[in-house]
């Protein structure tokens, strides 16, 4: 069976792209276009007519605007769609967003095609509104707005606007007449708005949704092919040209961290403690689990009490505490740790925790590391507890190796005793580190030998609503005095891996740090919260900006001021006298490019630029490959002139396959690109060598345009098992195991054989069908600090290949021995991992290509032979 795409695209693009006025004759000049919605939210949908009578859907069941209000996925909704258009002949989409958070939404089009970012004015009075409508007025030229209350005392409000980043006062409603229709679809009556517009608007339209169907086929299209295809073998031949290379980064392989998928706490963040600081709270989850408290994790036996008080903290940013009233000695307060403590035989863990007790016979506190029958991995005795606040050290041996300890805390007296920040740690951590990393998470994380580490997130970054933005100050001092908050996916953050720690991480894996703030709005997946403005929309107040705006340079100077500076002093004061030379820092991530925001990222990026014009600043634009904001935050970037913008997609196997050329495409005299979340994904969203071959199908094409594309990071980067909000990640583990995916090794190839100069090269197949050419790519990068040339080829088809390769022009010593690298497998396979094999290389030389394979070919090259 031959490629059915070629035909297909032929087809596809003859109703596409319209000739002159159009593909058919005797068409009208005008028709009618019906706008309207659904009852379950899912967009804007348009249908034509000639008489108004029989109507015509444009693509079934395609939405030509879709919401972006709220959570992710399904909880966009658009309810009630009213278009107009403006005497300017823009079109204005106003519609109403769900019952809970008051809010409207707006957005404008010159062509119905393609649609400004929208903005989500929220209604007066605040307090949860029902039922909103809205309606265009044609004599005041502007949208009255009529919403229910959640007070039935309060009934029925409308307000005014011809602006809709302005209201009038809301007053008790007087309903005006609606302007909406009732047509007949498919058999289903719905409601929307009927305009008279030209026909080529119409046939704008038509070819706009075939254009989208055609790139959903595109995109479904799968990397496997059926192996009777090929009646012959395939082969390719391959010559690189030293004389046409150019220079291409050296920073395009990094990693991206975020606390997602308990990445932090249970996972990087070496501590074995669940909850110690009992700041647990119902707000955290968001009301979805009701044992999850300041006692979570933590039981006491024999059936005592256990309190928890905040009347007289260790620290105002720690306010929670245990209260134990022993009538007997022999209470322990009990922990399980994160599902289990892991410890082994014959190392040592570090405890710590806060006591104190006003009864005046004391006494020291037994700490015991046992299992669920009550065997003993270790224990250790403390000094007294003081009548005051006291931290209280130690240390455990364990004497067994388990994953499923608990650790309990005995105070040796009666009376009541408190309790606060109970800390066990492993001295084993990421070169020792105290308060670091996990080691065996660490280390699989150093050996991709990353150039770079973005942090802390994300989504993180930015937070659900103002109130939940991730403040770098909040995590950084003593453990006890940072300030814990709930995380945007939904669990905990103790902050006790903070800014100080990442920047610490970063030194000692040879990376680069990228620390990600707000651009001054919060999460484009947040909400408005109950009317209270600080979702998506809600900016930091202006009086407020100064202040934050403060926090961001204060950043930059704690991690590159003198040590005798306000901010650099602290850093000091953590360990770290000297800087930690910080080049970069991202303004913003994937956020909607509102007024609300750019007004916000253009103040951060100007006082930036004035104080420190040395730090790169990092634009954003949006969660897509495709538009209005990726469209809005590359002109903003051109506009401030940005020399880096973060673009983020999530592609099918089909987009990787067919956007071969993306970055090709790109102009070289803008801003250069940081590819900063990427991964491929497939129905069921897991990872497999399909997944793999096809990032490092993008990874190839990128080094190819290495001279734009400045860096990369696959997106996310850690999942606890159990606990994943999102797949498919890099590196899966749980609290013994560490299982790296089949795409962690091929970003470890590509880790590990980067080069900053790229080899153009020629390629020619024995078969030039399309779906053979689009299976096949190759790289041939130099290394100039080892003098090494680098083969990278994907092999994304079901059949070997045979390659001819034409060094000549490389200076290749004779007979010189190479290793080559190969990943291969079946589709399906998640466990594949690299196979080494030498090769004896010459100035030809032909190595076979494994079916479905990703395959490195290190060779030495004479000195200076690129020169």
């Amino acid at each position: 069976m031959r490629n059915i795409f070629l035909p297909v695209f032929m087809t596809v693009l003859l109703f596409v792209v319209p000739t002159k006025g159009s593909l058919y004759a005797n068409e009208p000049d005008s028709a009618y276009l019906f706008a309207y919605g659904d009852t379950n939210g899912n967009g804007l949908y348009f249908a034509w007519s000639i008489d108004q009578g029989s109507w015509h859907t444009i693509g079934h069941r395609h939405t030509f605007l879709k919401s972006d209000y709220g959570r992710w996925g399904s909880q966009k909704r658009m309810y009630n769609p009213f278009l107009y258009r403006a005497p300017d002949g823009k079109w204005h989409c106003t519609w109403s967003l769900n019952h809970e958070d008051g809010a409207v939404a707006h957005t404008v089009s010159s062509n119905l095609v393609y649609w400004e970012p929208q903005s989500y004015p929220v209604l007066m009075p605040l307090g949860n509104c029902l039922d909103t409508e809205i309606n265009y007025d044609p004599h005041k030229k502007g949208f009255h707005i009529l919403w229910q209350s959640d007070k039935p005392t309060e009934g029925i409000y409308q307000t005014f606007t011809n602006d809709f980043s302005q209201f009038t006062p809301a007053e008790k409603s007087k309903r005006h007449p609606n302007n909406r229709r009732e047509v007949t679809i498919g058999g289903v009556e719905v409601s929307g708005t009927v305009h008279r517009i030209a026909w080529e608007e119409i046939d704008r339209l038509i070819s706009a949704q075939r254009l989208a169907a055609y790139k959903q086929l595109q995109n479904s299209e799968r990397v496997a092919m059926n192996p009777g295809q090929f009646r012959e073998p395939v082969t390719i031949s391959l010559s690189p040209s030293a004389k046409e290379k150019k220079p291409i980064s050296d920073m395009l392989i990094g990693i991206f961290y975020e606390d997602i998928n308990y990445a932090a706490d249970g996972g990087l963040y070496a501590e074995l403690v669940q909850n110690r600081g009992f700041e647990y709270a119902l707000s955290d989850k968001e009301g979805r689990d009701e044992n999850w408290n300041s006692r979570f994790a933590w039981s006491v036996n024999n059936g005592s009490p256990l309190t928890i008080d905040t009347l007289s903290p260790i620290h105002a940013n720690n306010r929670h505490y245990a209260v134990l009233e022993i009538e007997k000695q022999g209470v322990a307060l009990i922990n399980e740790g994160f599902n289990g403590i892991p410890v082994k035989k014959g190392e040592k863990y570090n405890l710590s925790l806060f006591a104190r007790s006003t009864e005046k016979r004391r006494g020291p506190i037994l700490v015991r590391l046992t299992g669920k029958n009550g065997e003993l991995y270790g224990e250790t005795t403390t000094g007294r507890i003081g009548a005051g606040w006291k931290k209280m050290e130690a240390v455990i041996t364990a004497t067994a190796t388990t994953t499923d300890a608990r650790i309990e805390v005995i105070p040796q007296q009666t009376g009541r005793v408190e309790l606060d920040m109970i800390s066990l740690f492993p001295q084993n951590t990421f070169k020792g580190r105290k308060n670091g990393m996990r080691a065996d998470l660490a280390q699989a994380l150093a050996d991709l030998k990353p150039r770079f580490m973005r942090f802390p997130g994300g989504c993180v970054a930015h937070g659900d609503g103002i109130g939940n933005i991730y403040r770098w100050e909040n995590t950084i001092g003593p453990l006890e005095a940072r300030k814990p908050q709930r995380n945007l996916w939904g669990y905990h953050q103790s902050f006790g891996l903070g800014y100080h720690e990442y920047f610490q991480f970063c030194e000692d894996i040879g990376a680069e740090p990228v620390p990600v703030v707000a651009a001054g709005v919060p999460c484009q997946n947040s909400a408005h919260h109950g009317c209270v403005i600080g979702g998506q929309q809600g900016g930091i107040p202006m009086e407020e900006m100064d202040a934050y705006i403060q926090s961001v340079l204060n950043l930059i100077e704690y991690a590159n001021g003198d040590a005798k500076s306000e901010w650099g002093r602290k850093r000091a004061e953590a360990g770290h006298p000297k800087p930690f030379n910080l080049k970069y820092i991202g303004i913003g991530n994937e956020d909607l490019i509102s007024d609300i925001f750019v007004k916000r990222f253009t103040m951060i990026h100007d006082a930036i630029r004035e104080k420190y014009p040395e730090i790169t600043v990092i634009g954003t634009a949006g969660p897509f490959s495709e538009g209005s904001d990726y469209v809005e935050g590359w002109e903003l970037a051109t506009r401030l002139g940005l020399k880096l913008v973060d673009e983020h997609y999530y592609q099918p196997p089909g987009w990787y396959l067919n956007n071969q050329d993306f970055y090709d495409r790109y102009d070289r005299s803008k801003a250069k690109v940081y590819l900063g979340e990427y991964a491929a994904h497939v129905p069921n969203r897991h990872n497999n060598l399909e997944t793999a071959l096809c990032e490092a199908l993008h990874l190839i094409n990128v080094e190819r345009n290495g001279d734009i594309v400045e860096m990369t990071s696959y997106a996310p980067l850690l999942a606890k098992e159990g606990y994943t909000q999102w797949n498919p990640d890099l590196i899966y583990f749980n609290n013994s195991e560490v299982k790296p995916t089949v795409g962690y090794y091929v970003q470890k190839l590509f880790g590990h054989h980067s080069g900053n100069e790229y080899l153009p090269s020629g390629i020619s197949f024995s078969d030039n069908r399309e779906d053979i050419k689009k299976r096949i790519a190759t790289s041939f990068v130099m290394d100039k600090k080892t003098n090494e040339l680098i083969i990278k080829i994907a092999n994304l088809l079901p059949v070997p290949v045979s390659s001819f390769i034409d060094l000549s022009e490389m200076n290749i010593t004779k007979e010189e021995t190479a290793i080559m690298t190969v990943i291969k497998g079946n589709l399906d396979d998640r466990t594949v991992k690299p196979e080494e094999f030498t090769l004896s290389v010459q100035e030809d030389f032909n190595p076979e290509l494994p079916a479905y394979s990703f395959s490195v070919i290190r060779i030495k090259t004479n000195n200076n032979s690129s020169n």
